[in-house]
């Protein structure tokens, strides 16, 4: 029997067909992506903003608190200093920090040049006038004044000066002499130490710790000097004489479990023969921590 004209389709006939394919449908939609992201950074690229005083490398940190430093100097507002030094976001109190930075700036060697003898006065300066210590006070070279030097004369107290000859140079360029103000080296160049393993021990409340001591020729303390520890292609620098209340000659490192360290004051001494590891060990009572070292750095030249 032949289906009349007004019959309905069977629905097992296959659909007509898309006008828009799969594929096209979806390269549309990633040329428009790419149309809308091109036109976005043309019409309004991203602008770079400038890090943040707690984003800088630990060195320009110290350089960024040398400048805070002689900028309170000028302008006397403690509250503005204190501020900027809290942007740093330190660990400690922000003026025992400045005491901190100074003393590490000391250690480098900045303090040998007249700007940064210059600036090592204004960072004590600032944290003395807060109470603050820090290795820094001993550091700084002293001013060396020369004194001033008058040409001496024969002419009686009250005797009226001779106009020069034409020939000669003119009264007004002879006089005093500028005050020379000198500036000491911190420390003698080529100034060397030797290095030993003074001690090893084991105590619960110290696991895993380098004592360093830093002496001179006779046996006193050093501050500001720098000491480097280091393991692998990593290394730790620190200095004598950041904690005041061990002295000028300390500093320590906290050791991790299962490395070896190798110490010195790099281009001042040679490393220690031998390498130092914080191996378990039992302390006094059977109480078990990590062994820990004391090491000596002498001056020898």
């Amino acid at each position: 029997m032949m289906p009349t004209a007004n019959a309905a389709p069977d629905s097992r006939d296959p659909p007509p067909p898309a006008y828009l394919s799969n594929r096209g449908f979806a390269f549309g939609i990633i040329l428009g992506l790419l149309l809308g992201l091109g036109g976005a950074w043309l019409l309004g690229p991203i602008k770079e903003s400038s890090i943040e005083p707690y984003q800088l490398r630990l060195e320009d940190r110290h350089h960024y608190m040398a400048a805070i430093a002689l900028e309170y100097m000028q302008r006397g507002d403690l509250d503005r200093a204190v501020s900027k030094l809290t942007e740093l976001r330190s660990a400690s109190d922000p003026i025992q920090a400045m005491a901190a930075a100074a003393c590490e700036l000391g250690g480098r060697g900045y303090l040998e040049s007249g700007s940064g003898a210059a600036a090592g006065r204004a960072m004590t300066a600032f944290y003395q006038l807060q109470g603050r210590r820090g290795c820094a006070d001993r550091l700084l070279p002293a001013l060396e004044i020369t004194p001033i030097k008058t040409i001496p004369t024969t002419q009686p107290p009250n005797a009226a000066m001779p106009a020069p000859p034409p020939s000669k140079t003119p009264a007004a360029s002879i006089g005093l002499a500028p005050p020379m103000i000198g500036i000491a080296p911190t420390r003698p160049a080529g100034r060397s130490f030797a290095g030993r393993l003074a001690s090893a021990f084991c105590d619960p409340a110290l696991p895993g710790i380098i004592e360093v001591s830093v002496l001179d020729l006779r046996g006193e303390g050093l501050p500001g000097e720098r000491i480097r520890v280091y393991w692998g292609a990593e290394e730790s620098i620190f200095v004598s004489g950041l904690k005041a209340e061990r002295g000028d000659a300390y500093a320590d490192f906290e050791m991790e479990a299962g490395i070896d360290y190798a110490i010195d004051m790099p281009g001042a001494s040679d490393p220690l023969d031998a390498s130092l590891s914080a191996e378990s060990c039992l302390a006094g009572g059977g109480y078990e921590s990590l062994e820990s070292y004391r090491v000596v750095f002498r001056q020898i030249g």
